[in-house]
């Protein structure tokens, strides 16, 4: 299989739509054999009460890039990702400006896949340091009713 960057980046972004993904504003704009990359601004529709980025849109965008970075290593044919744990390091705060979140695979396996996402700010200072762990199942066969 060879890589194709560009087939990707448009897979990832095209089946966020309609999704927390698009309400985030989340887009992916980089992929390579072992990474993904995704951006997202930082405005008063991720602020906390504070005026600064919530951590919990944080995650979400670790989140959203690890998972979708794991569905580029699996057959989606055969199989699903569901993310089953999730941490993360909130180490300093953002007002403005765009976040970007890199997944690097640690551990690629048959059924459990570990990514660490590190958030950087447009300077490239470290936001926020996540760790995903996502699981690989068979995918489910669907009924019609």
């Amino acid at each position: 299989m060879t890589f194709d960057k560009d087939k990707i980046l448009n897979y990832c972004n095209h089946v966020s739509k309609n999704t927390l993904m698009q309400t985030l504003q989340i887009e992916y704009v980089d992929a390579g054999e072992d990474f993904l990359v995704a951006t997202m601004p930082v405005n008063a529709t991720v602020h906390q009460p504070m005026g600064l980025l919530h951590g919990g849109a944080s995650v979400a965008l670790a989140e959203s890039v690890g998972s979708a970075a794991s569905m580029i290593y699996v057959n989606s044919d055969v199989s699903e990702v569901r993310g089953i744990e999730i941490s993360a390091n909130h180490l300093k705060a953002k007002k403005e400006g765009i976040v970007t979140a890199t997944a690097r695979i640690i551990h690629r396996g048959k059924s459990i896949h570990l990514w660490e996402i590190k958030i950087t700010d447009e300077n490239n200072a470290l936001i926020s340091l996540c760790k995903l762990t996502n699981m690989v199942l068979p995918k489910r066969k669907t009924t019609d009713k």
